[in-house]
């Protein structure tokens, strides 16, 4: 399937079972949703999706189980985020062989490649590959920073088409467009600053709250690509709260209990992640379900429903 990178590419939640396994039921409840409001295509195994304790076979597990699913309706997006250049070549492949429409990439996990460490990192994947790529560039969590001269010597590579970004620099979406023009497509991967940056250029929205909220996600897309600044300003306004929770270090477990709210998630994250509890818990729901109480009305046709079968 042809990735366009434009839209909403939720970066989605692994669901777990008590048991510590794979829990496609409540899984399964999720895409549907995500379908439903029309989202563009799916980001599996990245932060939200709690890659760093996921087994390989587990990531490739949940890539063939959504590829039945989904049956080619959307492009899925495998995250490929390892510590040694062999491994992620492997990982790259063999998503390939088992449906992946796409990859994302992090730099190099735990050592701080350098510059042109990092560049060489990514054009030995994407020579291995012929999926079209997304860089993830956030400097903020993982401590690498590819620079607008990164991105130009990256620019040989064909098959890298996308950024993420995440640098918190709205600024960024701007300097990339008058650099480039469109040789590469934009996503904004901040939760609270995707109006802002689909407003100067960004083409999609790496979104997290929307495995909580995926109607609203999407109608702020739609609408600000549509000219309706005010209308998706209105949404934008009440959902910034709970779009906040995105930045924060528990963003797994916020975002999950935000799920549950919603009823279209579980709470379980897996160890060493733990269930937030007492006034921090308290915290988050109140900014949940201050939300939820006054939760607006969307306007017609800004989402809209893509047929599945779970």
């Amino acid at each position: 399937m042809k990735v366009e990178w434009k839209g909403v590419y939720p970066a989605i939640t692994t669901k777990f079972t008590l048991n510590d396994e794979l829990d496609f039921d409540a899984y399964d409840k999720n895409i549907v949703a995500q379908l439903e409001a029309g989202i563009d295509g799916l980001i599996l195994g990245g932060s939200l999706g709690e890659a760093s304790v996921l087994t390989e076979e587990e990531k490739f597990e949940l890539l063939k189980h959504t590829a039945g699913l989904v049956d080619n309706k959307i492009p899925l997006v495998l995250n490929i985020a390892e510590q040694s250049t062999k491994v992620a070549v492997s990982i790259a492949k063999r998503a390939e062989d088992l449906g992946a429409d796409a990859l994302m990439l992090l730099p190099p996990m735990r050592y701080k490649a350098d510059d042109h460490e990092t560049v060489v990192y990514f054009k030995a994947i994407a020579k291995e590959t012929s999926l079209p790529i997304m860089i993830y560039n956030n400097p903020i969590d993982y401590k690498i920073n590819i620079t607008l001269d990164m991105f130009e010597e990256l620019a040989e590579c064909s098959n890298i088409e996308a950024v993420k970004e995440s640098t918190r620099d709205i600024t960024n979406v701007t300097r990339m467009i008058n650099r480039f023009g469109d040789r590469y497509k934009i996503l904004c991967g901040v939760d609270p600053l995707a109006l802002e940056s689909l407003v100067v250029g960004a083409d999609g929205w790496v979104a997290g709250l929307v495995d909580a909220f995926p109607k609203e996600t999407v109608a702020i897309f739609r609408l600000v690509k549509a000219g309706r600044i005010e209308e998706a300003l209105s949404i934008y306004r009440w959902f910034l709260p709970v779009l906040e929770l995105d930045i924060h270090p528990k963003l797994v477990q916020y975002i999950k209990l935000a799920e549950v709210m919603t009823g279209i998630g579980t709470e379980t994250v897996r160890a060493p992640r733990l269930s937030i509890e007492g006034a921090e818990r308290e915290k988050v729901l109140n900014i949940i379900n201050t939300a939820l109480a006054v939760r607006p009305e969307l306007p017609e046709g800004s989402w809209g429903r893509v047929p599945v079968t779970a």
